[in-house]
């Protein structure tokens, strides 16, 4: 009922996103009284418009495309293979739904109090929360959580409108499949719903403006999954910029500049996305006297504390890279912190995944990385083709590469491209994080037949003591 209240918590937390209720959660566990303001669905764009909804539905055109690509190789056979996108959705909302309610009995059960509204600070230990129907409350907090996450970012002249135009939140929730989709963006996002697409039979053609598909990432990752995506038949145009967009009934004429010059790009749908930006705006955080660095970032330490004491921000809304796992981790620090344990958010490698055919996992420093760090570093790569599992299960392509330092043997990094390689990148990120060598990798024993055996191969062969090829160098001593 609309009206003016106050109410007093120990904890507020904005947000109720990874990094936001996984905080909730854990200051829960702890002892502490918690408010909870999240103005949309829990669980963020992760779980609602994000990660969860866009592997649902990856996970359904990898089976449809796989039945009828490989099934008559291993024999399965299937009459009138059809993908009723409708029945689709409606499965993907169920997940959806039923991880919502998941983090709902969580937070309930950390007696956490979760209210629907819009926070905003008006002090270093105030703030007001306004209702869906109007009505206002002041809370005063002992210490509050910024857990807002991100928006995506929209490019003048290339606005979504949702019909012609779409950002992934609108594609996730596509009623009708088009023949034909330009996607802007050769990031994450765009290659793998263009790849979703395509497993549809839809037209793909993804435009970057860098020089690569999945900027940043290891170069050998990019060349792989361009490859792969050649075969799939989405086409890619990188180093290609993007000067202007004519909207019709009929579908969008994209106009696009490159060494080559000038080129108009048709399709029916024009799937933008290039990036995403803090979501910080209407906070109130000059009132609380919060302060913002680069990119629109809130400024946060180790404990992710912000400049205000009481304070603290976390997940995408606090720094790069915009990673759920990321903000699990920082949702946990400042709860520990606010709750008095020595916590701080410290890392060597940080694990990154792209749902892709083949899956693409990284982790710790590519050679160029490692080069500017000090390092002299040599790579060694073990192929998918070489592996009993990967066989087994019809899933050759790829590889797993690993980044030692060849002075002391320490290893750095760990790049791969192949079926569940996300699944077993973590292994890898521990190895980094305790300050492993590659032959501490290569002397621990692998389940056979699986495709984690790929680390343990990929270190022998650094080594030069491969065991499932042939040797291209000397043992190491």
């Amino acid at each position: 009922m609309a009206g003016t209240y106050a109410r007093a918590t120990e904890v507020l937390v904005i947000g109720g996103g990874p990094g936001g209720y996984v905080a909730a959660d854990r200051l829960g566990q702890l002892g502490k009284k918690v408010l909870l303001i999240e103005r949309d669905e829990l669980g963020g764009e992760c779980l609602n418009r994000g990660c969860i909804p866009s592997k649902a539905l990856i996970h359904a055109s990898l089976l449809y495309r796989d039945v009828r690509s490989e099934g008559p190789e291993v024999g399965v056979t299937a009459s009138d293979v059809r993908f009723d996108l409708e029945q689709c959705q409606k499965w993907k909302e169920a997940v959806v739904a039923k991880e919502r309610q998941g983090v709902a009995t969580l937070l309930k059960a950390a007696n956490a109090t979760v209210l629907k509204g819009e926070a905003r600070f008006t002090g270093p230990k105030t703030a007001e929360i306004v209702a869906p129907d109007g009505g206002r409350e002041r809370v005063d907090f002992g210490h509050a959580i910024i857990a807002t996450g991100a928006l995506h970012t929209v490019l003048p002249g290339f606005e979504p409108d949702g019909t012609t135009v779409v950002n992934a939140a609108q594609l996730l929730n596509l009623r009708r499949l088009p023949a034909s989709v330009l996607v802007l963006g050769g990031g994450v996002s765009g290659c793998e719903l263009g790849e979703f697409l395509a497993n549809l039979g839809v037209e793909v053609t993804i435009v970057e403006l860098l020089d690569q598909l999945l900027p940043g990432f290891d170069p050998d990752l990019s060349r792989e999954l361009t490859n792969a995506l050649e075969k799939a038949g989405v086409k890619s145009k990188t180093r290609t910029k993007a000067t202007s967009l004519e909207r019709s009934a009929g579908g969008v004429r994209l106009t696009v500049e490159s060494d080559a010059g000038k080129e108009e790009l048709s399709a029916e749908v024009l799937f933008v996305t290039v990036g995403k930006r803090p979501d910080t705006a209407n906070l109130g955080l000059e009132e609380a006297g919060v302060e913002r660095g680069k990119g629109g970032f809130i400024t946060v330490d180790d404990q992710q504390r912000t400049n205000v004491p009481t304070i603290f921000a976390v997940g995408d809304v606090a720094r790069p890279p915009m990673l759920a796992h990321k903000a699990y981790r920082e949702g946990v620090v400042a709860a520990e912190v606010i709750a008095g344990r020595p916590t701080r958010f410290q890392f060597q490698a940080m694990p990154s995944v792209v749902f892709t055919s083949p899956e693409l996992a990284s982790v710790g420093l590519t050679a160029a990385d490692a080069t500017v760090h000090g390092y002299t570093p040599r790579e060694a790569r073990f192929p998918f083709a070489a592996l009993g599992r990967a066989h087994a299960a019809h899933r050759t392509v790829g590889w797993l590469k690993v980044v030692g330092d060849d002075q002391s043997g320490l290893l750095l990094g760990v790049h791969a491209a192949g079926e569940s390689t996300g699944e077993f990148v973590a292994e890898a990120g521990l190895a980094i994080e305790m300050g492993a060598t590659i032959r501490d990798l290569a002397l621990t024993i692998h389940p056979h037949p699986t495709f984690s055996e790929t680390l343990q191969e990929a270190a022998l062969l650094w080594l030069g003591e491969p065991l499932h090829v042939s040797a291209r160098r000397g043992p190491r001593a």
